[in-house]
């Protein structure tokens, strides 16, 4: 068992792989569901359906985009993780 160091916050890895999936998910079923309401006629929840298209297009490029950007976005199980600021930076204008 790991011992719990406090700076787990400041220290998560983003699960970027699994928020790719899920995107792809949400983009496969807002297009049945625009294609589905488009062809009855229901424009309120073919809009709504664009919108959800929309939002998980844009989820799906960043998520693209920091995968693409390597290590320091999605470390991999080899990297560890980042030790927590402890304060002992100097700060700008000192």
């Amino acid at each position: 068992m790991v011992m719990r160091t406090g700076s787990e916050p400041s220290t998560a890895r983003s699960p970027l792989r699994m928020r790719l999936w899920l995107s792809v998910w949400g983009m496969v079923w807002a297009v049945f569901g625009l294609v589905a309401f488009v062809a009855t006629g229901r424009a309120g929840w073919a809009t709504a359906c664009g919108v959800l298209l929309l939002v998980t297009v844009t989820d799906f490029c960043v998520v693209v985009r920091h995968l693409r950007q390597g290590p320091h976005y999605q470390p991999g199980r080899d990297i560890p993780p980042y030790e927590p600021d402890r304060g002992g930076r100097s700060r700008p204008g000192r």
